[in-house]
C-alpha cells in the first residue's frame, strides 16, 4: 500500500493592522493602578472669636525710650601715630601678614604698631621681619616682607607706627 503525502499549504503571512498592534501594545505596558492612601483627618482646632478688639495706640510720651547699642568703631589714629603702610597679604596658618611700606618709612625690630581696619584693631611690638625667609633688623619701602602679627589681620588694613 502506498501512502499519499500530502502537501500542506503554507499559510500567507497577514500585516497586522495599526489598531490591533496599538491594542497589543496598550494590554502589555498597562500596569495596575497603586492603592492611594486614605487621606488624614484634620487635627482639631477650637474655633476663633470672629470679634475685632479695638485697640488704642499709645501716645509718644508714654512709650519707653529706645536705646540703640553704640556702633564699636576702631579708634581713630592718634596725633602720636604716623601712616606707615598697607596690609598687602594675611597668612592665617602662619599669623604673618605682608606690608607694603609708604615712601620714606622705615620699620625696625622693636618698633610699636598700630594695625587698623573695618574690623581690626590692635597695637603690638615688632619681634620679628623677615625677607625671602631670612630674619633682618629693618626693612625700607621697597622690600617684600613678613611681619609675625599677634591677631587677625586683613588685607587693606592701615599700619601706623606710634612714634615712642
Amino acid at each position: 500500500m502506498a501512502t499519499k503525502t500530502r502537501a500542506k499549504a503554507k499559510r500567507k503571512k497577514t500585516t497586522v493592522t495599526k489598531t490591533a498592534r496599538r491594542r497589543k501594545t496598550v494590554r502589555k505596558t498597562r500596569k495596575k493602578a497603586a492603592k492611594k492612601a486614605p487621606p488624614r483627618r484634620a487635627a482639631h482646632t477650637k474655633a476663633k472669636s470672629t470679634a475685632k478688639v479695638a485697640v488704642k495706640p499709645t501716645p509718644v510720651s508714654q512709650r519707653p525710650e529706645v536705646v540703640k547699642p553704640a556702633q564699636s568703631r576702631p579708634a581713630q589714629p592718634t596725633a602720636a601715630e604716623r601712616r606707615t603702610g598697607v596690609v598687602t597679604h594675611y597668612y592665617s596658618h602662619l599669623s604673618v601678614v605682608a606690608i607694603q611700606l609708604e615712601p620714606g618709612t622705615t620699620l625696625r625690630v622693636g618698633d610699636v604698631i598700630h594695625i587698623r581696619g573695618h574690623t581690626t584693631d590692635f597695637t603690638q611690638k615688632v619681634e620679628s621681619l623677615e625677607v625671602d625667609h631670612a630674619p633682618v633688623t629693618e626693612v625700607g619701602p621697597n622690600d617684600d616682607f613678613g611681619l609675625r602679627v599677634v591677631e587677625h589681620a586683613r588685607e587693606h588694613d592701615i599700619v601706623y607706627k606710634v612714634r615712642s
